[in-house]
């Protein structure tokens, strides 16, 4: 199928379709400046062993050492912007196309674009909590702590070690993801935006949906089962959807 005609037959899925989700990984934030995690060359799990760096039992083991690794690239979260993908989805959910956004995403793009309905299904870093007494607080405190040179940074209230408020290797999945997988019952369509469809249980979202359109650089396991699948940028496919809609970003 050529690609205007691809453009043109999701258009459609989206108008005819009464209960649709977006389901998002890192590769709709390549655009903002974030690398992904398993493209070749370019990767962040080709240049570390994530089991060996941000997982659970790493930052129980030498949580120094964890946020020495870690901190640095999650900062640099903060400063990306949405990209035209992003802006797109949160428009389509204003003009009552889509129900909902779920992000594989820790960066908060969604929530910066103005997406009202997301579910964070691997957390994100706006918040952290301490490992011992769980006070919860901002994100930045734990920043700031580090930076001025408290490694590991510490719960104000009792001196525990704080953890982000993200998904890490080894942890159970969180209340987004149980909540998620209620609220995508009866789900007609599902847009993939940027995942690989490799990391379980995430990954197994896809069979909820009585159809969906796979929208990735790479090809993905469900290929083959998609209604639509198009191997190009996010951005771009979105600036030509919402043309067709009659939306200019």
């Amino acid at each position: 199928m050529l690609y205007e005609n691809k453009i043109q037959e999701i258009v459609r899925l989206i108008k005819g379709s009464d209960k649709t989700f977006a389901l998002t990984g890192a590769g709709i934030s390549t655009e903002s400046g974030i690398p992904d995690y398993r493209s070749p060359g370019t990767g962040l799990w080709e240049k570390q062993d994530p089991a060996k760096t941000a997982s659970l039992s790493a930052l129980r083991r030498d949580p120094a050492f964890f946020y020495s690794t870690n901190l640095k690239r999650w900062t640099a979260f903060n400063d990306a912007q949405p990209n035209t993908a992003h802006t797109a989805l949160a428009q389509l959910e204003k003009m009552g196309l889509l129900d909902g956004v779920i992000t594989q995403n820790i960066d908060s793009l969604h929530v910066k674009a103005g997406s009202k309905t997301v579910w964070e299904v691997h957390g994100h870093l706006r918040t952290c909590r301490c490992m011992d007494c769980r006070a919860s607080h901002s994100f930045d405190h734990l920043v700031q702590s580090f930076d001025n040179g408290e490694n590991p940074p510490r719960c104000l209230k009792c001196g525990g070690v704080l953890r982000p408020d993200v998904v890490l290797f080894e942890d159970q999945m969180n209340d987004d993801y149980y909540q998620v997988t209620f609220e995508i019952s009866g789900c007609q369509l599902l847009l993939v935006v940027g995942s690989s469809l490799t990391v379980y249980p995430v990954a197994g979202l896809p069979s909820y949906a009585k159809e969906i359109v796979i929208i990735n650089n790479t090809s993905t396991p469900y290929d083959n089962e998609a209604a639509v699948v198009v191997h190009e940028s996010a951005g771009k496919v979105f600036r030509d959807i919402m043309h067709k809609l009659g939306v200019t970003l």
